[in-house]
């Protein structure tokens, strides 16, 4: 069945329908948020635009004099002549509307060694048409481009526009997806062999991440038919999809290796100082396949519960995003759901039926007398039995200074949380390109060399008079932070003024105070205040006004399945609290190296000044998951412990020896799948594969190696604390017995 379902999802992604395939159907540009004023006033903007798409052709280097240029230009020009849907074409050499004098000025370098050609098609073209004279227009212009290149060393000549910008994201996703997994996959692979011992168990985890990931991302395709999905959010979903796919899949295999291991212990009660591994040669054919049952019923049971319940709340987390108006968000919450399930499924669906093939081979109808499978998948697999080792000696060092090593993690991830208190939130468009980036360097050189050709960083659109649109600008010219301000323009039945901000940055608090300064100033006339700043401050207005409603339903359902799972209203908090610290940890160290700029020449980045928006949303929802994963793998070894009769510490300690290197395993293996992510050039994506990969080691480590015994040494009896109704509701309905 799986086979059936990747096949058909594979299909979906790569053919699609109607010639688009999945990555044909993705969008990118301003995270909008409906209903808020930049979203309203952009929704006037274009639908009063008279003019369509604007194709440019940026020369550096090349003065805008002399025969051989001017013929090169007039070539393109008839070139575009020739071409059916054209508007318009300016360039240095034309006087169109104006003098020639004031042409060349506005289409020359600021230094006079470089032009622009702009070429503006017709606003009443289909889709598809203008698709079709977009690509003629551009073929026309890197012709232009190449031979101007050609005529002076060191020249350059860059093509841009919206759609250009919108194809070469879409393409970075691409190629950082492919380099990614490069980089994953094998690296996962061979972390897995080192920690099974073998290659056979250890690809049955990476088996069902490739089937997750496939799945997900045709149920993907299948969403962006009901939603907008940004082209970033398919790296996310491949980056969850590894990581929890990994992370399932070992823990189902391990709990499989270790039931393989009791059986055949129980059947040589007389041989205990043997090696289960090396009595499997002494089971018979009946007995190997009773082994096989018996490991997969039981993994399922225990491993499989836990898994399940992990899955839960990760997916309950990850859930909370829809609940933000954002669609970038909702398509977030709704892929990463998707994502969660998927993976859980392919751990006690897949897996499973993987692990049983190999451990009970057939021919035919027929098993065979010899099943090597078990030999394979049961080897080295002697740790699993271990009551003793590095974990146990590791809790037992921490019980035994329990209230300083609380302290001391306390105190250390409350530091590296600090940077957090200067956090700056922005929207950012094309500078989550890398500056290598062509459409980068087309807008990189408009600002450096043609600054006459900035365009308004805050754009006010006045629906009134030209007399209330005229007073505005006037009073927006007083304000602090503004350099200039654009007299007003009509469009349609509106007025617009433009704002130019002081500095080059239009995405700065500075810019967004201006923005929330202008939406303050009274006026007889309806006003709509977008642009960058005025999108980021919408976008983050939105996350305010219901991010207390989010807390609170993930809170409560997280508290509620941990109550369930442990029957304890005392480990439930103090799995928030150490939740909490450890994401604020994360995101402080995400501060400190991408808004203060540091270890940019290791990561390969550029910073923007601030951390992008709905990062610090997915970061906060994908790291309480993760962390959450974690928690509930060590809690529900530990509650086994306690359930058969041990008391909290020495439960503690066979807890984090039975399951401590599955956790620094998994740990490992999907900080090698964000690290990955972090290795591809969209700063987004490494923002995101960064902060996850430096949560999941916080967690790992500080979190559930010292933080969590410390405390449950601390609490003692009192972990297991709840109010007489509560206990027994939990004896009703307990989800772990």
């Amino acid at each position: 069945m799986w086979v059936v379902i990747v096949v058909g999802a594979a299909t979906m992604i790569t053919v699609g329908v109607d010639g688009r395939n999945l990555f044909d159907r993705l969008v990118t540009g301003e995270y909008s948020v409906p209903g808020s004023q930049s979203d309203a006033a952009n929704v006037i903007l274009r639908e009063n635009s008279s003019t369509g798409e604007t194709i440019t052709l940026a020369v550096q280097g090349v003065a805008p004099s002399g025969d051989e240029v001017s013929s090169i230009v007039a070539q393109a020009h008839e070139r575009l002549v020739d071409i059916s849907g054209i508007e318009s074409i300016l360039d240095p050499f034309d006087a169109v509307d104006g003098t020639a004098t004031d042409i060349a000025a506005l289409f020359s370098a600021q230094d006079g060694q470089g032009f622009l050609v702009v070429a503006t098609l017709h606003s009443n073209l289909t889709e598809a048409d203008s698709a079709i004279v977009s690509d003629a227009v551009v073929a026309s212009f890197q012709q232009a481009g190449n031979e101007l290149e050609a005529l002076e060393p060191g020249a350059a000549a860059f093509v841009g526009s919206g759609d250009l910008i919108l194809a070469e994201i879409t393409d970075q996703v691409k190629a950082d997806l492919i380099t990614g997994e490069l980089v994953a996959l094998p690296l996962a692979l061979v972390m897995m062999v080192l920690v099974f011992g073998g290659l056979m168990a250890a690809s049955m985890p990476l088996a069902g991440a490739i089937a997750s990931i496939l799945t997900g991302l045709g149920a993907m395709f299948a969403l962006t038919f009901v939603m907008d999905i940004d082209a970033s959010i398919i790296n996310v979903a491949t980056v969850l999809g590894l990581g929890l796919s990994i992370d399932y899949g070992l823990l189902v295999v391990s709990r499989f290796r270790e039931e393989l291991a009791r059986f055949v212990r129980s059947q040589f009660p007389h041989l205990p100082t043997v090696r289960p591994r090396d009595l499997v040669d002494e089971l018979t054919p009946a007995q190997r396949r009773q082994a096989v049952t018996h490991a997969t019923v039981t993994t399922l049971s225990t491993a499989g519960r836990t898994v399940a319940f992990s899955a839960v709340t990760i997916a309950l987390s990850i859930a909370g995003l829809i609940i933000f108006t954002p669609p970038v968000l909702r398509a977030i919450g709704a892929v990463g759901l998707i994502i969660v399930l998927l993976s859980v499924t392919t751990a006690m669906t897949l897996v499973p039926a993987v692990l049983r093939l190999a451990g009970m081979k057939t021919i035919g109808r027929s098993p065979v007398e010899k099943l090597p499978g078990v030999d394979r998948v049961m080897r080295y697999t002697a740790d699993v039995e271990a009551t003793e080792g590095v974990f146990s000696r590791l809790a037992g060092w921490v019980q035994r200074r329990a209230p300083f090593v609380v302290i001391g993690c306390v105190a250390l991830l409350v530091f590296l949380a600090s940077p957090v208190l200067d956090l700056q939130m922005r929207n950012s468009g094309i500078e989550l390109l890398p500056t290598t980036a062509t459409q980068r360097q087309f807008t990189d050189t408009l600002a450096q060399d043609f600054p006459q050709t900035r365009s308004a960083d805050i754009q006010v659109v006045v629906d009134g008079s030209d007399i209330d649109a005229a007073d505005l600008g006037q009073r927006i010219d007083t304000l602090s932070g503004v350099r200039s301000v654009v007299p007003p323009s009509p469009l349609g039945d509106y007025f617009v003024v433009g704002v130019l901000i002081d500095g080059d940055d239009p995405g700065s608090p500075q810019a967004a105070e201006v923005v929330r300064e202008i939406r303050e100033l009274e006026s007889p006339a309806n006003v709509l205040v977008t642009g960058q700043a005025a999108s980021q401050v919408d976008f983050q207005g939105a996350l305010g006004e219901r991010l207390w409603l989010v807390v609170s339903v993930v809170v409560l359902s997280t508290m509620v399945l941990l109550f369930f799972m442990t029957g304890s209203l005392v480990i439930p908090i103090k799995a928030l609290f150490t939740n909490v610290v450890s994401l604020g940890a994360s995101l402080g160290i995400l501060v400190w190296v991408f808004q203060d700029n540091h270890l940019s020449g290791i990561l390969n980045f550029t910073s923007t000044g601030g951390i992008e928006t709905f990062v610090v949303a997915l970061v906060l929802a994908f790291g309480f998951g993760l962390a959450m994963d974690y928690e509930v793998f060590l809690l529900s070894r530990i509650k086994e412990f306690v359930d058969a009769g041990h008391d909290s510490e020495k439960a503690v300690r066979l807890g984090l020896q039975r399951s401590g290197r599955i956790i620094t395993s998994a740990a490992g293996i999907i900080i090698i799948v964000f690290a990955g992510f972090v290795a591809g050039d969209l700063l987004v994506i490494k923002q995101v594969g960064f902060a996850l990969a430096v949560a999941v080691f916080i967690d790992a480590t500080i979190v559930r190696m010292l933080l969590v015994p410390a405390t449950m040494t601390l609490l003692g009896r009192w972990n297991w604390w709840a109010p007489a109704p509560l206990a027994k509701l939990y004896n009703r309905f307990a989800i772990i017995h």
